[in-house]
């Protein structure tokens, strides 16, 4: 099993990722930590580097389950997925998603600075169906439509 999961943030990808990783005892990896360098602010590194770290990732796994909202990292894991997973959830529910986020220790070093980040989250989430790039719901659908192997758009969080 070779999963791909995106969609926009509070969509429930890390969630999911988890939950089907436990039951399949499937490699996880969240996107996320290949797709920035450690600056402030975080600027992306080069898609090059983080395929290459992401390729190192998951050497010698026969199963994995990759999430994260970058089309441009995703698209060529595509080639090598069973199946991808686009939660396509509403603005409204990503946004109650993310406020009930619980503290993210991997991403933050502390709740209050997960805290103040959230009105620029909810801004980034709110202008997803508006962006063209390559976290946007166009960019993640085209992904979605061009991938020829076992898909599933889901609406809600299950």
């Amino acid at each position: 099993m070779k999963v791909l999961i995106f969609g926009n943030s509070g969509s429930g990808k890390s969630t999911l990722a988890k939950r089907l990783s436990q039951q399949h005892d499937s490699f996880h990896l969240d996107l996320d930590n290949f797709a920035w360098e450690s600056t402030l602010p975080p600027t992306r590194k080069s898609l090059e580097d983080s395929l290459a770290l992401i390729e190192a990732a998951v050497a010698g796994h026969d199963q994995w389950v990759i999430e994260g909202c970058y089309s441009d990292l995703l698209e060529p894991l595509s080639t090598q997925a069973d199946q991808l997973i686009f939660l396509n959830l509403s603005v409204d529910d990503c946004i109650r998603n993310a406020k009930s986020r619980p503290w993210e220790p991997h991403k933050y070093a502390t709740q209050a600075e997960q805290d103040a980040n959230l009105p620029m989250l909810l801004n980034w989430i709110t202008d997803y169906e508006s962006r063209n790039d390559t976290f946007s719901k166009a960019h993640h659908k085209a992904l979605y439509d061009a991938f020829s192997g076992e898909k599933i758009e889901l609406t809600q969080n299950q």
